[in-house]
């Protein structure tokens, strides 16, 4: 895969990345939330700092996260129990 260097602006900005060109548009959606989210807290909390918005939206990403890997696990656990269940009649018919 070629790599791609390009630069994102992040709350005002400038970062420099190499990039695989398949994940160019992932990160660039990334960006694009990350900003749209420190705005949202820029303009409904009286916190002007950057970095404090930053930390504020990591937070909020880090929490969905465990958020979604929790949820996942559990699905994941319900999953492989009905498997079990049809693998075992299954066995029994064969």
């Amino acid at each position: 895969m070629k790599d791609l260097s390009i630069k994102v602006n992040i709350a005002g900005r400038m970062y420099p990345l190499t990039v695989q060109q398949t994940e160019e548009e992932n990160i660039r959606k990334a960006v694009k939330a990350i900003d749209e989210m420190v705005r949202d807290y820029e303009q409904n909390y009286a916190v002007k700092d950057k970095q404090d918005l930053l930390a504020m939206v990591a937070l909020q990403y880090a929490t969905q996260s465990i958020e979604l890997n929790a949820k996942t696990t559990s699905i994941d656990s319900g999953l492989n129990s009905q498997l079990k269940v049809l693998n075992d009649l299954i066995s029994e018919v064969l």
